[in-house]
């Protein structure tokens, strides 16, 4: 039990602990804000590489529509329902 009290009660004990707790709970950069900011960078990357692929897939759509015809045609049957005179659509909801 002595040997407990010279420990806590030595200086470099003392300022180690302080040092612990400040940084783990006053410091702006704490333990807690850490994980939080990591998760949010983490929700951030997926985000990035999802962006990135519908990019991707809009640039593969754009070359498709300024080459083809047949494919302005569809794109503009299938987004804005467009229609021949001819024709009736007929729309599904599920």
């Amino acid at each position: 039990m002595n040997k407990f009290k010279k420990t806590v009660r030595n200086k470099y004990f003392i300022s180690v602990a302080f040092f612990i707790v400040w940084m783990g709970f006053f410091d702006p950069k704490d333990w807690s804000n850490l994980s939080i900011k990591r998760d949010k960078l983490k929700e951030l990357q997926k985000s990035e590489t999802a962006l990135n692929n519908q990019i991707a897939e809009t640039r593969v759509e754009l070359s498709q529509l300024k080459t083809s015809a047949e494919t302005i045609e569809k794109y503009a049957r299938e987004k804005y329902l467009m229609k021949k005179d001819n024709e009736d659509i007929f729309l599904i909801n599920p």
